[in-house]
This record gives structure tokens, sequence and C-alpha cells, in this order.
């Protein structure tokens, strides 16, 4: 099953810390609260410096989309989020502080429930090559616009700001899917899930 889901269906709400407010793209299973979901996608808005909201228990991936960048000082390691499009991989049980570099920026973030979960944020760019079937539960069109190509089943166009959630009622293999971005400077962001 594929569903596309636009941006006025995400869900806004504020941070677990109320330091700032996130964009909830989807949640597993649909509607779970911040303590109850195996995993979770969302865009976030940081525009100052301050502190991540703790979640233990949690396995998170963040990728820097617009802005300059941030700092994240924790007490195992200190990262530069510099580079746009470039996962991160980190605990959601570590503290974590947040500087920015220059001024607000966004980012997307994958969170999957430790020993319940697990996943990875795949990057998909136009002109990197012809790119496979991977097995994915969501598809997110930073920009540009992308072709998804199920195993079965027709092709759904998807374009910037839209995200594609697949297999959405069960556990089990992720459907296969191919991304390919249907223009120059297109980018696509697959998150793969496994859970029980």
């Amino acid at each position: 099953m594929a569903r596309l889901l636009t941006p006025n269906e995400f869900r806004s709400m504020p941070w677990k810390n109320g330091g700032g407010r996130t964009i909830e793209i989807t949640a597993f299973p649909s509607g779970a609260a911040l303590d109850t979901f195996l995993w979770r996608v969302s865009l976030a808005d940081v525009e100052r410096d301050g502190p991540f909201s703790p979640f233990p228990g949690i396995d998170r991936t963040i990728v820097l989309l617009e802005g300059a960048g941030m700092r994240l000082r924790g007490a195992a390691r200190e990262t530069d989020l510099t580079t746009p499009l470039e996962p991160h991989a980190f605990s959601g049980d570590a503290a974590v502080d947040c500087t920015l570099v220059a001024g607000p920026v966004r980012d997307f973030n994958a969170m999957f429930r430790r020993g319940r979960a697990r996943g990875s944020v795949t990057v998909v760019r136009e002109g990197e090559g012809e790119p496979g079937f991977t097995r994915l539960r969501l598809v997110y069109a930073v920009t540009g616009s992308h072709e998804c190509v199920g195993a079965t089943g027709a092709p759904i166009t998807l374009e910037a700001g839209q995200a594609l959630l697949l297999d959405e009622a069960g556990a089990g293999d992720a459907p296969w899917l191919a991304i390919r971005p249907c223009e120059p400077g297109a980018v696509a962001l697959g998150v793969s899930v496994d859970y029980a």
C-alpha cells in the first residue's frame, strides 16, 4: 500500500522540551504519542541555540536541509552538522546542546525505538546513476520532483515537500521501490525501517 502525504496533512506540534516546533510527517503507529511510536519522521525548524529534546531508548538520524548548520555538543562527542544532506546518526539517550552556526536551520529527523525498530536514511540525488530497488517505508522529496516506481503498480510522482508512505498497515518486509529524480538538482530522502 502506498499513500501520498502532502504538507497540509503533516502534524505541527511543540518540541518535547518546548523549545520550538516540529512538523511530524508521519509516525507508526499512526497518531502515536512521543513515548509510544515505533518509528517517526519529522522536520524541525531550529531558530535559536538550546538543548535537543531527550528521547531515551530512541536511535536518531538527522539531516541538515536548509541553513548554515549547527554544532551539536554532548557528553560523548561534538559534531559540526554543516554539510547539507548528509545523514548523522546519534542516540536520543544523550544530552545534546545545539549552537547555530549562522542563523536558523531546517532539519529532517528519523527516529527508531531501539529494540523494536531499526532504520536508516538514504540520500537520492539526480545525476548519481540509476538507483536500484530498495526496501523503503517512506520517501520525502526535499527538492524537485521524483518518480517512485514499485516492484508492482503504477509509478507515483512525488513533488518537493511531499512524502510517500509505504506499507503503513503492517510489519515485515517493506515494499521494493526505486526513486528516480526527474529534474536537475532533485534530492529525496529514503527511510528504511525494520520492525516487528
